[in-house]
């Protein structure tokens, strides 16, 4: 009697880098979870610090591409796809399209390409070069797969992709970001009252979450509210600018692993990105029940309209953001309600149970069945 295969299918992830990010954390997710595959990590570029969330069995390996695109380097993506002989390729964001080539170029297949955010140079996924390379390049694509509606939406009516779309949410661990009462203890480190205003943002420091918008705003709350505070989390190339144009009542933490205690110590969550797929750190807050002040933009729309876990702003002014934010300081118990429905939103629609079984049964399909479908 013949005995049955045990080996588990293999997964190659390729990615630009590997650095802090909500795309990062859902990857990590991923191959930290599945264990019904072998996951590979190649990093068209350098990895980063999000690599210290993969278990420490996962290989990475760098290949460190050199500036521009060299013709040179997909022939040697495709060499190193080649000798992993994966079941599939997933494949991410715009510059995954290098990956996607090289996959062709090596025969290797099948290949999922994955959507789960914004660029600064093309907020509104309206450059026509990456257009027509995401649309030529998708007839070479098992599926697309995308983390919004919004997202859905346009790789269907902007760039007519010519493969299968499916919209997975991003999903967070319940557990882990869960509210916590009486915590204090961020107010303790920073040495402010305990009947402080305390909101906080945690995003990488980059031009397209516009921190200095945010900080403006709070200088306006703080002529009349002078408890108002802000904690800022996160690092990144915008940080010496942004440390130069805070004001007072602002505090920089810097990169932190005590991120869901952080946001059980928040009256308010902040983020004034000027575009979202489907915002990870928006998801922790909300699972944390802390009301959510964002954009109007991306994917915000879906998770905080729906489940009215907080305010979404028309427009990146400080005057604007100051408004909303004084709503949660003037009416705490409705910052306190709404943060009971965000976690309960997140409970039933953005838990990390539910994603992953939702990848799972794509990375399945198209594994075993040679295609994919649409999860409901």
């Amino acid at each position: 009697m013949k005995k049955p295969c045990t080996l588990r299918p293999r997964i190659v992830h390729v990615v630009s880098s590997f650095d802090t990010g909500g795309m990062e954390q859902v990857v990590a997710s991923l191959v930290g979870r599945l264990r019904g595959y072998e996951h590979i990590l190649v990093c068209m570029g350098r990895a980063g610090a999000a690599t210290a969330l993969l278990p420490r069995e996962t290989p990475v390996i760098e290949l460190r591409k050199p500036p521009g695109n060299p013709p040179l380097f997909l022939v040697r993506l495709a060499a190193e796809l080649r000798r992993w002989r994966p079941s599939l390729v997933c494949t991410y964001n715009w510059a995954g399209m290098d990956a996607v080539l090289a996959a062709r170029l090596g025969g290797v297949a099948p290949v999922l390409h994955n959507e789960h955010g914004w660029v600064m140079d093309d907020l509104d996924g309206k450059n026509r070069k990456r257009i027509l390379v995401r649309r030529l390049l998708s007839s070479g694509m098992h599926a697309v797969v995308c983390v919004s509606k919004q997202m859905e939406r346009w790789l269907l009516r902007v760039v007519r992709v010519r493969c299968a779309v499916v919209q997975i949410y991003n999903g967070v661990d319940t557990h882990l970001f869960r509210p916590a009462k009486g915590s204090g203890t961020l107010r303790r480190e920073l040495g402010l009252p305990e009947d402080a205003f305390l909101m906080g943002i945690v995003a990488r420091l980059d031009p397209i979450k516009i921190h200095a918008c945010l900080f403006r705003a709070v200088t306006l709350l703080r002529r009349k509210y002078r408890n108002v505070h802000l904690a800022v989390v996160g690092d990144g190339p915008m940080k010496a600018t942004l440390r130069a144009q805070a004001g007072e009542g602002i505090h920089f933490l810097g990169e932190r692993k005590d991120i869901p205690e952080i946001l059980s110590n928040l009256d308010l969550f902040v983020l004034p990105s000027l575009k979202e797929g489907i915002s990870m750190t928006i998801l922790e807050a909300m699972a944390t029940g802390v009301p959510v002040v964002a954009l109007k933009v991306g994917g915000n729309p879906e998770i905080i309209d729906g489940s009215d876990a907080g305010c979404l702003v028309e427009g990146s002014h400080p005057e604007l953001l100051a408004r909303a934010v004084k709503i949660y300081i003037q009416q705490p118990e409705k910052g306190w309600e709404q943060g009971q429905r965000g976690r309960q939103a997140v409970l039933e629609r953005f838990s990390l149970e539910g994603m992953l079984e939702a990848y799972d049964a794509l990375y399945r399909s198209v594994v075993e069945k040679g295609r994919a479908y649409a999860w409901p």
